[in-house]
């Protein structure tokens, strides 16, 4: 064993899982000499001086490197140590400038100085009042962190979940990990009940107590929500609650009926739902069967088809027959479904609702889930169009909309684009927002994948058929000869897509059969071949969509490989596991709406702020601040699921599918991805990958009761 001690000039590489980490140090006293340095680190920061103990080993691929078995952290000393260690972003106050400015002044004596006298760093130059108080106030959060983080590894808890529970806690931390460890699956996204089971073991839990159970059923409930679920049947809680409990199932049931008195949980006949769940459920199915209530003034059979021909005139087309059907029932009842593939005329059906609205003197309000959703809307309509939560005037301080029940939307038409992507609580929302008189249409791809969220509704209204439901069928963009669209109904159709690999074709697939070969070919696709011959963007005009996010053709290997090839340069933060960069392309992975931003919204950062701890993000050009603990809502996003990319189009869609993906491989994911590109589609994989896609048509179960809801109306 070797002791080795020196300032950390560089974290390369840190897993979130298990704090396995790789750095670069200069040692102490062989000024200039870089060694790197792996072992398992969940306190560490750029800057700082750390004590280690190992041996050396010659990795085959990297060469010598020092094994690290134990380590210490010690504030730098040297004066270039204190002012990369507070340059590096990590006091709140404090940047690059500031850093060299404070230790210009107080040299070696910099840490002890804002340790004891802080107010003392109003003799150097610049430092005010105002900017003592920050440094203090990030200066005990520092310290408050490094408590935890070191309280919360003893706990095998990675250095990613202990700044997300100290960004959420606080100097609480400790506290709430100790009393309620179980809190922790609610509070802190990712950290799920074998994560917080583990430590509530550790601390002396029973695993026969009863807190304990229900935590564990209320877990299974809210996570079955990941999978699309709204309900569990009792039996499927109890099969799930013995496998991830491991008690018998008396103690299932006693937690069940617990919960169910303390009103956490309810039970509907077999079925077991979350509160909120159950109510949002239950309130689509009633709105929409008062909503099918109230007649419809319907249009007079002659005025109808003169307002058709004055349409088809002014927009210079000629509608097909299910066009005009879907035009006429949009006026002549309550609600409206209407659905088809793509190049099937959906936009240009919504244009003739639109026109025929306009034409009667009726005002209408448009939609859609995403904010990149409703800006499509609005270029192919050339009318404003909204996020239902702004359309509903959602007030992210009081947590409600302005737009409810007691004051609702009163437009004579509401058209709801990207059907598909709503989820129970969203078409609840939306349903409770809007008057009874008005009508609704409702425009979607029910082959598609389905939300995200919780809940099938899009399916579920069309498979109910209490409402009139329009399919448009007919291929127009046929005629400009896309590869894309007509694979895309070939593939929605169980049949293999036609490929054949020609210069003018627009679709393609790369043959690999070694996955490990497949980022290396994305990579060069992206850098040189796709911006040589097609003059794409690599950033703007190229996605990657991939069927998971684990894996060497997941998402997560594919950003971290493109990351450094297309953007290795440049102003950096890094924060736990993560790395960002000016210049990188992210997207916001959860709705916020004070920021008007979300889930799946995909932008460029623009800024870091280490000083002030902002990142700033560009969002189709509106700027979006971001402070550092914020920074869990954003991932990098040069590939992304095809989940993920709901809603949106690009130029070029590069898609690895090998069998790796077996458990993905589904039509609708295969069909989803083909219908995001509207220029150029690569797959690269096998044949065998793409087959087993195309003829796995079963798409996966979601327990959901709103079609016998409606039905029972």
């Amino acid at each position: 064993m070797e002791k080795l001690k020196g300032i950390i000039e560089r974290i390369t590489y840190q897993n979130p899982e298990n704090n396995y980490t790789v750095l670069k140090i200069e040692i102490t006293n062989h000024p200039k000499k870089i060694v790197t340095i792996t072992g398992y680190f969940p306190t560490i920061n750029v800057g700082e001086t750390i004590e280690v103990e190992g041996e050396w080993i010659n990795h085959p691929q990297y060469g010598y490197q020092f094994n690290a078995r134990e380590y210490n952290t010690i504030y730098p000393v040297t004066i270039s140590g204190i002012v990369k260690f507070l340059g590096s972003g990590i006091i709140k106050g404090i940047g690059p400038i500031t850093a060299k400015r404070i230790v210009s002044h107080f040299k070696s004596k910099t840490l002890d100085i804002i340790e004891n006298n802080i107010d003392k760093l109003s003799e150097a130059d610049g430092i005010g009042s105002k900017r003592i108080e920050m440094i203090r106030s990030g200066w005990e959060e520092h310290k408050a962190i490094k408590d935890v983080m070191i309280f919360l590894s003893s706990y095998n808890i990675s250095t990613n979940y202990s700044i997300k529970i100290f960004n959420r806690f606080g100097k609480r931390s400790i506290d709430i990990v100790k009393n309620n460890p179980y809190q922790l699956i609610y509070e802190i996204q990712g950290i799920g009940f074998k994560t917080a089971d583990k430590i509530a073991k550790d601390i002396g839990y029973d695993e026969k107590s009863i807190s304990r159970i229900k935590a564990g059923i209320s877990y299974l409930l809210f996570d079955s929500t990941d999978e699309g679920h709204v309900y569990l049947t009792e039996e499927e809680i109890i099969k799930r609650g013995k496998e991830l409990l491991s008690v018998d199932e008396s103690f299932i049931n006693e937690g069940i009926k617990q919960l169910i008195d303390e009103k956490r949980i309810i039970q509907e006949s077999e079925r077991i739902f979350l509160p909120s769940l159950f109510r949002a459920e239950v309130s689509i199915a009633e709105k929409l069967k008062r909503m099918m209530q109230i007649p419809v003034k319907k249009m007079d059979s002659k005025v109808l088809k003169k307002e058709m021909e004055r349409i088809e005139a002014f927009q210079n087309i000629k509608f097909t027959y299910k066009q005009k059907e879907a035009i006429i029932k949009s006026f002549n009842n309550r609600v409206l479904v209407m659905t088809g593939g793509p190049g099937t005329g959906k936009t240009t059906t919504i244009k003739g609702i639109i026109d025929l609205f306009y034409n009667m003197g009726m005002r209408m309000s448009l939609g859609a889930p995403t904010g990149r959703a409703a800006k499509k809307l609005e270029e192919t309509t050339g009318r404003e169009a909204k996020t239902i939560h702004r359309l509903l005037e959602y007030n992210p301080r009081e947590g409600k909309f302005f737009k409810c029940a007691d004051n609702p939307i009163s437009e004579d038409l509401i058209i709801i684009d990207e059907g598909s992507m709503i989820d129970t609580y969203l078409l609840s929302d939306l349903l409770n927002g809007i008057s009874v008189k008005s009508r609704l249409v409702i425009v979607g791809d029910a082959d598609q994948l389905p939300s995200v969220g919780p809940g099938n509704v899009l399916r579920d209204i069309i498979n109910s058929k209490i409402v009139e439901v329009v399919k448009l069928d007919q291929i127009f963009r046929q005629t400009e000869k896309s590869d894309i669209v007509s694979n895309a109904h070939r593939v929605n159709c169980g049949e293999f897509p036609m490929i054949g690999n020609r210069m003018e074709d627009t679709f393609f697939l790369i043959k690999e059969s070694e996955p490990s070969r497949i980022p290396g070919i994305i990579k060069e696709l992206c850098l040189k071949r796709l911006p040589n011959k097609y003059n794409y963007n690599s950033f703007e005009d190229i996605q990657i969509l991939t069927p998971m996010y684990k894996g060497e053709t997941g998402a997560n290997n594919l950003n971290m490989i493109l990351q450094e090839s297309l953007n290795s340069f440049g102003k950096e933060l890094k924060r736990g596991e993560k790395m960002f960069r000016v210049g990188d392309k992210v997207m916001q992975v959860r709705n916020n709406y004070e920021k008007d931003i979300f889930n799946g919204d995909i932008g460029r950062i623009k800024s870091i702020d280490l000083e002030y701890q902002l990142l700033e993000v560009d969002y189709y050009s509106r700027r979006v601040s971001y402070n550092f603990k914020e920074l869990d809502d954003i991932i990098l996003a040069y590939a992304t699921t095809v989940h993920k990319s709901q809603g949106c189009e690009y130029k070029a869609v590069i898609m690895p599918i090998t069998t790796q993906h077996f458990m993905m491989l589904q039509r609708n994911l295969l069909y989803t991805a083909i219908t995001r590109a509207k220029e150029l589609m690569i797959l690269i994989g096998t044949a065998k990958a793409i087959n087993i896609a195309v003829r796995n048509n079963k798409v996966s179960e979601r327990y959901t009761y709103l079609t016998e809801r409606l039905i029972k109306l």
